[in-house]
C-alpha cells in the first residue's frame, strides 16, 4: 500500500522538472525550440523553409548570435527581407557542396542551388546562438542576383 502513495507524490515532481528541463533548451519567447542543432542543418532547414515559401520557418533558423530574426527584427523589416530572399534563393533542388570554418565560430557553407537549368553555389554564414542553437546570419547574394528579375519577381523558372 505504500508504494502507490510514494508514486502518488513523486508523479507532480517528475511533471514539474520535466517541465524545466523543456523551457531551459527553448530558445524563443514562445517557448518553441528555434536554430537548428548544426549549422548545416540551419541552412537545410532555411532552405527548404525558402522553398515552402514559410517566412515563419525562415525566421527561425535566421538569426544571429542573440537569436531568430522573429525576435529581434521588427515584424515588417523581417517580412520585407524574407520576401527578397526567397526570390534570391528560390530554387529546384539544393546540395551541400562544402563545409569550413570561419571567423568567431562560425561556419561557411556552400550550397549549389539550381533552378530549372541554373545553378549557382552561394556561401551561407551560420552563427552559433543561444542554447547551443545554429542559425543562418549571412548570405553571398551576389552569386544568385540573376535568380531574381528587376521586378522582384524570379526569373529562370
Amino acid at each position: 500500500m505504500q508504494t502507490p502513495f510514494r508514486l502518488t507524490k513523486l508523479l507532480p515532481l517528475l511533471a514539474v522538472a520535466t517541465m524545466a528541463c523543456a523551457t531551459a533548451t527553448t530558445a524563443g519567447p514562445s517557448g518553441q525550440l528555434t536554430g537548428a542543432p548544426s549549422a548545416r542543418h540551419a541552412v537545410e532547414q532555411f532552405l527548404a523553409a525558402v522553398r515552402a515559401q514559410d517566412i515563419q520557418a525562415m525566421s527561425v533558423v535566421w538569426g544571429t548570435s542573440r537569436g531568430p530574426t522573429r525576435d529581434t527584427m521588427d515584424r515588417n523589416e523581417l517580412e520585407r527581407r524574407a520576401i527578397i530572399l526567397q526570390c534570391f534563393l528560390a530554387h529546384d533542388q539544393f546540395r551541400i557542396v562544402s563545409e569550413s570554418a570561419g571567423e568567431g565560430g562560425r561556419r561557411i557553407i556552400v550550397v549549389a542551388i539550381t533552378r530549372g537549368s541554373q545553378t549557382r553555389q552561394p556561401s551561407f554564414h551560420a552563427v552559433p546562438g543561444p542554447s547551443q542553437r545554429w542559425y543562418v546570419e549571412n548570405i553571398d547574394l551576389a552569386s544568385v542576383r540573376d535568380f531574381c528579375g528587376n521586378d522582384g519577381a524570379p526569373t529562370g523558372r
